[in-house]
């Protein structure tokens, strides 16, 4: 699959500690292969039609929506505020 990435999202990746960036590059080496990998735990998001969640570290998620063979990333960041903010 393709990815891609909203601005949000890149504005958000920025404000990632190295740590967490590099948390966040394995997660999306595992989505890009396997969507169902199962360290992601990747769900559809409850009151938001067509935008998925994935994990990327006990306190880190993604969201994300998929067009064709395109996964588009919307946010990441924190629990709370990324799910808050799809």
């Amino acid at each position: 699959m393709k990815i891609t990435r909203t601005a949000r999202f890149k504005k958000a990746w920025q404000e990632l500690t190295e740590e967490e960036k590099e948390l966040g590059r394995k997660a999306l080496r595992n989505l890009a292969t396997d969507l169902r990998h199962p360290a992601l735990r990747v769900k559809k998001m409850q009151g938001v039609e067509r935008i998925w969640e994935a994990r990327v570290s006990g306190s880190l998620r993604m969201t994300f929506e998929i067009e064709g063979d395109t996964i588009i990333l919307r946010n990441i960041g924190r629990h709370d505020e990324t799910l808050e903010r799809p």
